[in-house]
């Protein structure tokens, strides 16, 4: 099974090695930031709610439920443009940044979620979670130690 490390920082948090692939998820370049700080790998506009989703949810047109909820079907419906920022979650650590005051209010939280969700049912499609029987990964599950029952 595999474990993705996917983490959510603000931009301006100070960069640092375990963060991995680092990626800006902002429509718009955060104020008082210069490019070279962010130390970015990538900036995927396209995976941040459209500009029609953020004036409702900046109107107060949406609560947090209906915002999340919408976004994640603007996801679903560009399911493609998650595939290098799943490919980056593959490779090792990946750090979503954000500009946003309250990181568990925002769009950057669905986006993760959404990111582990495909992963998890890619594997599953790939045959990962797939076993013959219970005792062929029960290493895996149950740790190097585990013996079976006699």
């Amino acid at each position: 099974m595999a474990d993705y490390t996917i983490r959510m920082k603000r931009v301006y948090d100070t960069p640092e090695p375990e963060d991995g692939a680092r990626l800006l998820v902002d429509r718009v370049w955060p104020r008082g930031v210069r490019r070279e700080a962010l130390e970015l790998t990538d900036w995927p506009r396209q995976i941040t709610p459209s500009a029609a989703l953020r004036k409702r949810w900046h109107a107060g047109e949406l609560d947090y439920e209906g915002f999340a909820g919408a976004f994640r079907d603007e996801l679903t419906e560009r399911a493609d443009d998650l595939i290098p920022l799943m490919r980056r979650a593959r490779e090792g650590p990946l750090t979503l940044l954000s500009a946003v005051r309250r990181m568990e209010r925002s769009h950057v939280p669905v986006l993760r979620a959404v990111l582990l969700e495909q992963l998890t049912t890619e594997d599953r499609e790939a045959g990962d979670y797939e076993t013959s029987s219970p005792p062929c990964y029960a290493e895996e599950f149950y740790g190097p130690d585990y013996k079976p029952p006699s």
